[in-house]
């Protein structure tokens, strides 16, 4: 069965890995960015390029919109050439390789509809309900917990070595012991290394774990950890580490606090 046409507005990390993934595997594919270089590179695999969330939209079985906030999501679908002109009408790196978590809220009609472009984008994708927006909910919970689990082992490595130990190897006992996280993992490995090369700017888990404190107030829930988290990340993102990777929180929690 020939494959449905797919648009993706904005194509940055995630949304360019999913388009990649889409393109490798066959898909139909058109995208639009407002950086137009990225744009440019998938018309290059074979993705048609469009200008406007319009444009993109025209034509397709599915529209990914995969950008940073509310604010364009407002602006992709609702702006003056927004994909809403068009879909109105009533057309219905673990991101790459199709390993990525989804948490999906949709109907079951919704859901079969997109059955194969799901499964194409994500071998973990978790239907959480039929209630439009939980799965957003779901993945701020799942951030503020990521956040939370990074800033502590980035805390847990700049003391091993304020302490005298060599970080390589207290990360391998954590790593094998009950202070042991993905994220921790992931992170830590590269920053005792150096390495500070962006796979997820320090911005996103800074502007998750600012949505997720929001969303907390508005259900009137309070916990001790989420706030002290988000204060790290801005913390880092004032003191210029915003466009570097977020295991670069290892290299402010290593210098002296502010007297």
């Amino acid at each position: 069965m020939d494959k449905p046409r797919v648009g993706i507005v904005g194509v940055g990390n995630m949304g360019g890995a999913m388009a990649a993934r889409l393109l490798a595997t066959g898909w139909p594919l058109q995208v639009c960015d407002i950086d137009a270089h990225r744009a440019r590179q998938l018309g290059l695999q074979g993705a048609q390029v469009h200008h406007t969330p319009a444009q993109c939209a025209g034509g397709v079985a599915a529209l990914i919109v995969c950008v940073v906030d509310s604010p364009q999501i407002e602006a992709v679908l609702f702006g003056p050439a927004g994909a809403a002109t068009v879909l109105r009408s009533g057309q219905d790196v673990r991101a790459r390789d199709g390993t990525m978590s989804l948490m999906l809220a949709c109907d079951d009609a919704a859901f079969e509809r997109q059955r194969a472009l799901v499964e194409t984008l994500s071998s973990k994708a978790f239907r959480i309900s039929a209630r439009p927006g939980n799965g957003a909910r779901t993945k701020l919970v799942n951030n503020l917990l990521a956040a939370i689990n990074l800033v502590g082992a980035a805390e847990a490595i700049a003391l091993a070595g304020r302490l005298g130990l060599a970080p390589e190897q207290a990360l391998s006992v954590i790593e094998q012991s009950s202070g042991q996280s993905w994220i921790g993992s992931d992170r830590m490995r590269r920053a005792i290394a150096g390495d500070f090369e962006p796979r997820a700017h320090m911005t996103l888990l800074e502007k998750d774990t600012r949505l997720a404190l929001q969303a907390a107030a508005a259900a009137g829930f309070e916990g001790p950890l989420g706030a002290a988290a988000h204060a790290v990340f801005a913390r880092a993102c004032a003191a210029g580490l915003a466009d570097q990777d977020d295991g670069a929180l290892l290299q402010l929690l290593r210098q002296p606090p502010p007297r």
